[in-house]
């Protein structure tokens, strides 16, 4: 197989990012990841026509995260899932984003403020819509941190699906009309307050570091300044889409469940030194085409590698791991059917590539026949 466009960058520029940085080592394992993936050095599985005798070598991917060549079965299978615990009900997309002032500061401490940015985004939204004022009740909310922009910076956020129905403490099922339920402004004033009071904990309790670019903040004055000030900005939240159809809101937000800073379809064009790829300008709305070192463009897609094990796709409300089925089983009789079914669950891999493209692996593409069967694999190759 071809390199694609990505694996293209990372053997032009890897040696040369290696010389001006210094990967951790899930950066250093995923860049190998990308460069291996489908190459043949992750090992192959084979197929043998038994009507004509024709063998196909079948280069195995790399299943990593962030890999651009590996998400989209993995995507299939998380929607089919998703789509069987969807109520009937509207569904809401909701951004949280915070400052960028603090864009060092969370780089420099991504586990511990990637996981304080979804417990207050889970928090606002859960303790308002229990509010009588609005809901009155528990919503699902599947979020899905992101932590990059267009042009590949920095940009952490998180987003979320909320069901616009939900159980009462008594177990009864409140909803919603067809707007989202949720004054923006409170909504943002309570989840600045809930973010800044978990940073000012982690202070206290010197368990922030400071990397060079934010080392000021180690001082008790500038870092009360800075708290300060952030106070004092507009936080943003924003209701991104609305869902009558609720189904379709699956559909949509996995989108941005296996999405990855970038892929091969937005690259442009590759040479020996640069890379240039498609952005959206989010202030003019209009693409323009972002043009970077072969190296600098490598720095910036692994600053997007999530912390070894952190679960970037998290549940609350009535969606939480420890009551899901019961609630779901709950909300279900009340409205008296479930609306959607899972058709993809346990379904060995032919089965799943010929339900979801079409494509049966076990027709030869030379014969026509029926007849391919798995005849073996080879290992990947260990350095």
């Amino acid at each position: 197989m071809s390199e694609s466009k990505i694996q293209q960058v990372f053997s032009r520029g890897f040696a040369q990012y290696l010389d001006a940085f210094s990967p951790s080592e899930v950066q250093y394992k995923t860049a190998n990841s990308i460069m291996n993936c489908k190459t043949g050095r992750c090992g192959h599985n084979i197929s043998i026509c038994d009507d004509c005798g024709h063998t196909d070598f079948h280069s195995n991917s790399c299943r990593n995260r962030n890999c651009p060549n590996c998400q989209a079965v993995l995507k299939e299978v998380w929607i089919d899932s998703r789509r069987a615990e969807v109520i009937d009900a509207p569904y809401f997309h909701v951004v949280f984003t915070v400052p960028a002032e603090l864009n060092p500061l969370i780089y420099s401490n991504q586990e511990l403020l990637y996981s304080l940015l979804h417990r207050c985004s889970a928090e606002t939204l859960l303790e308002l819509s229990n509010d009588r004022k609005y809901l009155g009740a528990t919503p699902g909310i599947i979020q899905v941190l992101h932590t990059w922009g267009q042009k590949l910076n920095f940009h952490p956020h998180i987003h979320c699906i909320v069901s616009g129905g939900g159980l009462t403490k008594d177990l009864k099922l409140n909803l919603c009309g067809g707007k989202f339920y949720l004054p923006v402004k409170v909504m943002a004033s309570k989840f600045r307050g809930k973010f800044l009071s978990g940073i000012q904990d982690l202070y206290a309790f010197d368990r922030l570091a400071f990397s060079s670019s934010c080392e000021k903040l180690r001082g008790h004055h500038a870092w009360n300044e800075f708290r300060d000030s952030l106070y004092r900005k507009e936080w943003c939240p924003y209701i991104k889409e609305t869902f009558n159809g609720s189904g379709n809101a699956i559909e949509y937000l996995g989108r941005y469940t296996h999405r990855i800073a970038i892929t091969n379809s937005r690259i442009r064009s590759v040479n020996q030194t640069h890379v240039t790829f498609s952005a959206k300008d989010y202030k003019t709305g209009e693409k323009c085409d972002v043009t970077l070192e072969n190296k600098e463009f490598i720095r910036r897609l692994l600053m997007h590698v999530l912390p070894s094990g952190f679960q970037k796709i998290r549940y609350y409300g009535f969606l939480g791991n420890r009551g899901k089925k019961k609630n779901l089983r709950i909300i279900f009789r009340i409205q008296g059917r479930q609306k959607f079914r899972s058709i993809l669950a346990g379904l060995p891999m032919d089965e799943l590539l010929k339900q979801v493209w079409g494509y049966d692996i076990h027709i030869c593409p030379v014969c026509g026949c029926y007849g391919m069967r798995h005849a073996g694999r080879t290992f990947p190759l260990r350095n």
